[in-house]
């Protein structure tokens, strides 16, 4: 099978595009073409692929990357068997000569609209309705797989879930340490990054330092710089998603103080599952999902939202307590590579793209009986 892959809005190196389906679908023997903004994101792409650069839409000004998406999915999908997709933007751009197309929804855009700073007003009132007559167009046009079952709501059909797990190690990582706190993802407002700074701030004479490992928006980068400049913290930036999961073993704990907006509330909480993949504690924000996942399985600490020495005063416990974080990170591993391993459900994606890919039945013709 012959797959086009296409975004314009996600990094290259995307945990759920690129380091799971992209991964999955060479594993199985598939031929991969990747549509994606590369160079602006300063990516090489592997060798394994077929690539085509294109620039990333950011910001308001999309057009130059929507017609150069245009230009680019013609290319990608000759000899294509299949197309997958991942932004609404795309959907937008998508050729009239094209093979089975699937988006893939792993986002609920009306939900975020609150934490995009950089829309007008006037914009974010208008967006929802346009939205949504965007993906119901696209549920009568396309197959559609969904990140989370909470996007059913969305659409009338019923689609496939193919939920945005992770790797998790055949044997256990080392247990947590003592001193050093980890945060792997995107650094946002939304995401608690000014209450990680303020955290670091509060724990430096506590001798626990903070490591953020991912890209941030642009209005959090100055306290970031400001911080890593104070000795408050370590912010590395972007790092592909399996070696920040690396760098986050052995960790103390790892953060999750996603603020309570509409576009967390009823999603999968990735970032705790790769946590507990890793063997260390959680400390997360009390969204439905996280704080069921943390309370069942007793692998970390649920704190208030906003409060800072709360959050404080968990990771304290925890170094206070090295057997209480060990058995709590040994809790969260088993759970993770017991429900949450990603080959466990790459084998779902990749069989529902190749039922896709198949030619539909010609019709049967009607039985001529002699007379």
């Amino acid at each position: 099978m012959k797959v086009c892959v296409g975004t314009i809005v996600h990094h290259p190196e995307d945990a759920r595009i690129m380091h799971r389906q992209i991964r999955a679908l060479l594993d199985a023997g598939h031929a991969v073409t990747y549509v994606a903004p590369f160079t602006h994101c300063n990516v090489t792409p592997p060798s394994e692929i077929t690539a085509i650069d294109v620039p990333r839409a950011v910001g308001l000004r999309r057009g130059r990357a929507l017609n150069a998406a245009r230009r680019a999915l013609r290319r990608g999908v000759k000899d294509a068997d299949i197309l997958l997709v991942h932004d609404i933007e795309l959907l937008l751009a998508l050729p009239r000569r094209r093979p089975t197309t699937v988006w893939d929804v792993h986002e609920d855009l009306v939900g975020s609209l609150d934490t995009k700073a950089y829309l007008p007003g006037s914009v974010r009132r208008a967006l929802p309705h346009i939205v949504r007559r965007i993906e119901g167009r696209a549920e009568r046009r396309l197959h559609l797989i969904l990140a989370e079952a909470a996007y059913r709501d969305r659409f009338s059909g019923d689609h496939p879930v193919i939920p945005n797990t992770t790797y998790v190690p055949a044997t256990p990582p080392p247990p947590p340490g003592a001193d050093r706190l980890v945060y792997v993802g995107h650094l946002s407002e939304a995401r608690g990054a000014l209450e990680m700074i303020e955290l670091a701030r509060r724990l430096r004479p506590e001798g626990v330092r903070l490591d953020l490992i991912g890209a941030a928006d642009p209005d959090i980068r100055p306290a970031l710089r400001d911080g890593q400049r104070q000795g408050l913290l370590d912010w590395y930036g972007y790092v592909p998603n399996g070696h920040a999961l690396r760098m986050a073993e052995g960790a103390l704990a790892g953060l999750s103080l996603l603020h309570d907006v509409p576009n967390y509330r009823q999603s999968l909480p990735t970032k705790v599952i790769e946590y507990m993949a890793r063997g260390i504690p959680t400390i997360t924000t009390p969204l439905p999902m996280a704080a069921s996942i943390v309370g069942r399985s007793d692998c970390g600490l649920i704190v208030p939202y906003g409060d800072v020495e709360a959050v404080a005063q968990a990771v304290l416990r925890l170094r206070d307590d090295p057997e209480r974080r060990t058995v709590m990170g040994a809790r969260g591993y088993a759970e993770a590579r017991g429900h949450y391993h990603w080959p466990d459900h790459a084998r779902d994606f990749i069989a529902h793209l190749e039922e896709w890919s198949l030619p539909a039945p010609s019709p049967a013709l009607p039985r001529v009986v002699p007379a």
